[in-house]
């Protein structure tokens, strides 16, 4: 069954390890409802700072330890070989933001090679600042990197894009990545709500 007309805005981020670990099964999700997807990388520095989150780094160590217990668990659930303490985190994530606003502009599967971006951070310890990473990325997620590799000075109109993807998610309540957001405005934030996402769209599609 599919519902063409129903839309999920996807704000991301190509360090979160949380976008990694509900990578798939939102894309399996996604292929099941038909539902559409707008994938939105979004500065998250900017929207913790309007919001009151803070960064890792500025975490309390209770927080920060609990952090890598989740991971662990969810790691399990998942089935995801993550590394939880990868050498590039927080890696510059300017060229895979760049590169995924490209793909989603011209109609590629932005969503999957969020996925893909994510499995160089998380799986294969890379650093996803270096273009051979993305074109790597790129080829899983089947998507020609001559098109979406937008060298210096070509940048500034997917710049801007994700500059409006920000200022959006904070405008729309988010606070967190993955949020996954309807059209009526209701946010899902975490990939462990996938779920209540199912259920929302098993509702709308019936």
């Amino acid at each position: 069954m599919t519902a063409p007309t129903i839309t999920i805005d996807y704000y991301v981020s190509m360090n979160s390890p949380w976008v990694y670990l509900g990578g798939q099964a939102f894309l399996n999700l996604v292929a099941k409802t038909g539902v559409t997807v707008r994938t939105k990388p979004t500065k998250f520095a900017e929207v913790f700072a309007a919001t009151g989150g803070l960064p890792l780094p500025k975490r309390a160590p209770e927080r920060q330890a609990y952090r890598l217990m989740e991971l662990k668990r969810w790691r399990d659930r998942r089935g995801a070989p993550i590394n939880i303490e990868p050498q590039y985190f927080p890696a510059d994530e300017t060229a895979g933001a760049r590169a995924v606003i490209a793909a989603a502009s011209q109609g590629y599967d932005a969503a999957r090679l969020t996925l893909e971006i994510g499995r160089e951070v998380w799986e294969r310890d890379t650093n996803i600042a270096e273009e051979a990473v993305l074109a790597t990325a790129a080829k899983r997620a089947e998507i020609p990197f001559k098109d979406i590799n937008v060298k210096d000075g070509d940048h500034g109109h997917l710049d801007e894009v994700w500059e409006a993807n920000t200022t959006e998610a904070i405008a729309r309540g988010v606070f967190g990545a993955p949020s996954y957001v309807f059209d009526d405005g209701e946010i899902f934030w975490g990939q462990d709500r996938l779920s209540f996402v199912e259920a929302k769209l098993k509702a709308l599609i019936s």
